[in-house]
């Protein structure tokens, strides 16, 4: 079943200031985000980056996809994946639909263009996660999503991946390491210091490279 056809964004459920409200305060925030990635990957050869939280209900989802948006309002090709094969979000916010996704690249069922979205935004493609699997810590830890992240460098400038959050569940740690770089998002009066400086722990551990924590609302 080929689904890479365009998928349409609807207001009554997009996130994205940066495309409906480009000159709002928040979309200007998103941009200096978008600015300060764009020199750390010029400098540090980074292409895949992965964006996570200490625990759930951080924001992170949707703060990737402005960035993601404001990265390709920038004339850059960009793919967001959707890794978190726990409680994936990414589809609903394109309206489009998750029934095949990476899940199924990973287990060898279909292939990367069979299942990719080009959605309503110029450059901006989206992998939804596919079918939530039994074992989201084999596949995302696989040598096929390590080939898989080598494979799409060659297609798109920037990878961009939602994670499932990081602290207390095993898969996020394994993706970082797979990772060129790792985005970590933590949210005003809401993230504990401890959960903080936890997340960081791990991510060093996992020999992650941590570009650096943004402070959502």
């Amino acid at each position: 079943m080929i689904i890479n056809k365009k998928t349409m964004i609807t207001k009554r459920k997009n996130p994205f200031l940066t495309y409906y409200y480009p000159n709002s305060l928040l979309a200007d925030q998103f941009q200096t985000i978008q600015t300060n990635l764009n020199f750390l990957m010029s400098e540090k050869m980074t292409q895949t980056i992965m964006v996570t939280s200490p625990e759930e209900g951080d924001g992170k989802s949707t703060l990737l996809a402005n960035i993601a948006v404001a990265i390709a309002q920038q004339k850059k090709k960009v793919l967001l994946i959707d890794s978190n094969l726990r409680a994936p979000a990414l589809h609903e916010f394109f309206y489009t639909s998750n029934t095949h996704g990476l899940t199924d690249v990973l287990s060898g069922r279909m292939t990367l263009s069979e299942v990719v979205h080009h959605t309503e935004i110029w450059r901006l493609d989206l992998l939804s996660s596919g079918a939530i699997p039994k074992n989201p810590v084999e596949l995302l830890g696989s040598k096929i999503m390590k080939e898989l992240l080598v494979k799409v460098k060659e297609s798109y400038d920037v990878i961009i991946l939602d994670s499932s959050a990081l602290i207390k569940l095993p898969d996020t740690k394994l993706l970082a390491s797979l990772c060129d770089g790792v985005l970590l998002v933590v949210k005003n009066g809401r993230t504990k210091l401890q959960s903080a400086s936890e997340a960081k722990k791990m991510l060093e551990f996992a020999k992650a490279r941590l570009l650096g924590v943004v402070l959502n609302q």
